[in-house]
């Protein structure tokens, strides 16, 4: 199972976010949707990698959020709140995201193979630099073609010409986020399975 545990950055200087965060990620397809933890903090659970490489990339994009990912086990059946439940994802998780305060590029993955979590974890910081660097016009594009749509087709939706389209795209950074996404659910789901066999962990 994979936990994601959110916590706002800057919360004592800022407005309460969570609200806005928890609608952000909620559209995704959770075991159980995210929910308000305490003060400025959310969490939700999946056991599917894309879901959580989906929302940690949207947390980071926003840029005001400290991003934690946890592997393992969890006590079933998942309570009807996310906040909850109870395991060993859950633990990872908030190790993760306390982890993730103190970084460059704040996203963290802990799981019982501590190199694959590893793995898992640099490519999402490699991403979460990038998508954290764009413009309000390059998050928009690289939304659009995240979906499967065509270049054109983003222009035509966006109001602007194709080379308008691809020179947002570019300087976005797309081109190499499909295959960084994918690498990213890959190792992120190989974390999973390694955490959820390891016998050291309880459910």
């Amino acid at each position: 199972m994979i936990v994601v545990t959110a916590d706002q950055r800057g919360s004592r200087s800022d407005s309460d976010r969570v609200e806005a965060a928890l609608a952000l990620l909620s559209p995704l397809a959770w075991l159980r949707t995210p929910d308000r933890t305490a003060g400025d903090e959310l969490q939700a659970v999946t056991d599917d990698a894309a879901v959580a490489v989906d929302a940690a990339l949207e947390l980071l994009a926003d840029g005001h959020w400290s991003v934690g990912i946890g592997t393992g086990t969890v006590e079933l059946p998942l309570p009807d709140q996310t906040r909850a439940g109870r395991g060993r994802a859950f633990e990872a998780a908030r190790e993760a995201v306390e982890a993730a305060k103190g970084v460059a590029v704040p996203v963290q993955v802990r799981g019982a193979d501590g190199a694959v979590a590893a793995r898992a974890e640099a490519i999402l910081s490699v991403l979460g630099l990038i998508v954290g660097r764009r413009s309000r016009e390059g998050r928009e594009v690289t939304a659009l073609l995240n979906t499967g749509m065509s270049i054109t087709a983003a222009a035509a939706e966006l109001g602007v010409s194709r080379q308008a389209a691809s020179q947002r795209a570019a300087a976005a950074g797309w081109s190499v986020e499909p295959a960084g996404r994918a690498l990213a659910i890959e190792l992120l789901g190989a974390a999973d399975a390694a955490s959820s066999a390891d016998p050291g962990v309880a459910r």
